[in-house]
């Protein structure tokens, strides 16, 4: 067979309405992270209507698959991620999530019917692919990061990938774009929990050296400030996104909660944050009678492309879907992705899908992933499938 793209991309038109359905149904029947047993199960029914091998789960409610084209030792494998988040979805079109208080607010669901769909049409062209392709489905991209797990588990073994794909819809970026840069992408992530233990009492007898809620208070404060004490502002953000102490207003709790993130692009700027987290939070319970306990997890790693991937991937864009269709990302983000763990030893990409200018923002009540932008993102893993496996996009 020879690589023909007309060919190609009357097979995705046609297709299209069918994913856009699947698309639907998953924002429709959204779960959380590790709990994604009917999305799991919907997925190996899709895939069980082609020429594919499913393999057993590796965690509980991933699904991988293998197409084998013609015989070579080469690998693409692509990912997308399956898992909701714990928001009430505030849209109100037909489709919307039937789960209260979970929602794809991070366009997964388009990111696993994009894969469904290139699955599809990679398998009905696979005498163009001189290798195999490796789809990975993969739960818990949020919050937990079993993406680390799954490639600790081998999910990237027998065989070796030669580049590993990912695509994440992005608002702000022109409809359909495929974006992108070399080195790093997007920023680690450290989850923290700080437990603040003073003395409840009444409120009219509070001896604020002993009050939690006065020392967290203080010590978010502090924290807050630690980017613009101890680093440049643009390269490490601390987030307190969780503040849980009291309920009553004229009592004094015994107990504050503090959570939240923090985020930076190069691993050595990481290095020394929980020395310093724990330098702040001791100063402020000095001389009081308030203890401390500091949890401090590092789930994601900088996500970090290779040259030589994006390099190819930016002239496959710019032949075969349009010029305009690829975008240089100039800085880093701050968002993070356990992605990382694919391509931290292996060759691969993280590229962003335009969802829009207009576009509802990630992990809000309001986003809806652009359905009008799941024909360039199959398009666009299917033609590097093609480029990575053979010479057809090479001469």
């Amino acid at each position: 067979m020879e690589f023909n793209q007309k060919e190609i991309e009357g097979a995705i038109d046609k297709l299209l309405p069918k994913i856009t359905e699947i698309r639907q149904h998953l924002h429709s029947n959204p779960e959380l992270s590790l709990k994604e047993y009917k999305t799991s199960k919907f997925i190996r029914e899709q895939l069980s209507l082609l020429d594919v091998n499913v393999l057993p789960p590796y965690l509980e409610t991933d699904v991988v698959a293998l197409l084998n084209g013609n015989n070579s030792d080469k690998n693409v494998t692509l990912r997308a991620d399956i898992d909701a988040l714990p928001i009430s979805e505030k849209n109100v079109f037909a489709y919307c999530s039937n789960n209260n208080g979970i929602m794809h607010a991070c366009g997964h669901d388009g990111h696993t019917a994009i894969l469904i769909g290139a699955a599809i049409i990679l398998e009905q062209f696979k005498e163009l692919l001189n290798g195999s392709v490796r789809f990975v489905f993969q739960p818990g991209e949020e919050i937990v990061a079993a993406g680390k797990e799954l490639v600790s588990k081998g999910v990237l073994n027998n065989p070796k990938p030669n580049a590993v794909l990912a695509l994440h819809g992005w608002p702000g970026y022109p409809l359909g774009t495929i974006c992108s840069r070399s080195g790093t992408l997007m920023a680690a992530a450290d989850i923290f929990k700080i437990t603040i233990k003073g003395k409840g009492g009444h409120g009219s007898l509070s001896n604020q050296k002993n009050n939690p809620i006065v020392v967290a208070s203080n010590i978010v404060t502090e924290l807050s400030l630690i980017p613009k004490k101890k680093y440049s502002s643009e390269k490490v953000v601390v987030s307190v996104s969780k503040f849980v102490g009291g309920s009553n207003p004229n009592v004094i709790p015994s107990e504050v909660i503090i959570e939240g993130s923090t985020r930076y692009l190069e691993k050595s700027d990481g290095e020394n944050i929980p020395e310093v987290f724990e330098n702040y939070i001791s100063k402020e319970c000095e001389d009081t009678d308030i203890e401390y306990q500091l949890e401090y997890t590092r789930p994601y790693i900088p996500t970090i492309n290779d040259s030589e991937i994006i390099s190819k991937c930016k002239i496959y864009v710019k032949e075969f879907i349009g010029e305009s269709e690829w975008i240089d990302i100039k800085d880093p983000v701050m968002s993070s992705e356990d992605f990382s763990y694919y391509i931290d030893e292996n060759p691969g990409g993280m590229f962003f899908l335009g969802m829009g200018e207009n576009s509802s923002g990630l992990h809000t009540e309001n986003y809806n992933f652009n359905d009008k932008a799941i024909k360039n993102g199959i398009l666009f893993f299917v033609l590097s499938t093609i480029g990575f496996l053979s010479e057809s996009l090479n001469n």
